[in-house]
């Protein structure tokens, strides 16, 4: 079954600090972008790879592609105002059937693992969830105070969120909606039973300087 990578990396980089967009930041000697993009070239070398960035950073993209003489096929497609049309516009840009990895930029570490059971999933159920289990213990805001919940009850949801192409861009034909906080709450808010899959708890994605010293870590280690 044909794969195909959509890869959003729309993010601005505020939270990080830094003068550059998180997304093109080095890590471990180059681009967050680049480690992301080649972990779906090691799961299948045939993945085809669509990145998802704002127009004004295409040529920055180019440039780093350049300097680091990072030669994978990736073809641009330009984002959107917010993330749900970002990934429209990277939906309506795939013609034909396949299975799609809809994938944050700035999560350099999901594994093959975790690749593997998406797709498997995606095959047979038509979507797939990556989540891990809570660890820490969660309480509720309550407007009295706060009180405990059973963790067990609860996910945290890591990307990518993976579809059949034909299904979820037919989701991706409603109006955009403040609900919309991933790509699977469009896909639930059409009709559909979300299929929940093993991610891996390495899999963050890159928000503040403390995740790219983590991050570095683990790249280091596997290396």
């Amino acid at each position: 079954m044909r794969k195909i990578a959509l890869i959003v990396a729309g993010g601005r980089g505020l939270r990080m600090g830094a003068e550059v967009p998180k997304q093109f930041i080095a890590l471990a000697g180059k681009p967050v972008l680049m480690w992301t993009t080649e972990r779906f070239t090691k799961f299948d070398s045939e993945v085809e790879l669509v990145l998802v960035l704002p127009a004004d950073q295409f040529e920055v993209w180019k440039a780093l592609c350049q300097e680091y003489n990072f030669k994978l096929p990736v073809r641009l497609v330009e984002g959107g105002a917010t993330r749900f049309q970002s990934v429209k516009n990277g939906l309506d840009s795939i013609s034909g059937e396949g299975i799609v990895f809809i994938h944050d930029g700035v999560r350099p570490l999901v594994s093959k693992a975790t690749l593997e059971n998406c797709f498997n999933s995606a095959m047979e159920q038509g979507n797939a969830l990556p989540v891990f289990s809570v660890v820490e213990s969660l309480r509720k805001v309550t407007t009295s105070g706060s009180q405990h919940i059973d963790r067990n009850q609860f996910r945290l949801v890591q990307t990518p969120q993976t579809f059949v192409v034909s299904g979820i861009q037919k989701a991706y034909q409603q109006p955009e909606s403040d609900f919309f906080t991933d790509d699977a709450s469009v896909y639930e808010a059409a009709g559909n039973t979300i299929c929940l899959v093993d991610g891996n708890q390495e899999n963050i994605k890159i928000t503040t300087p403390v995740d790219l010293k983590i991050a570095e870590m683990f790249l280091k280690t596997e290396c």
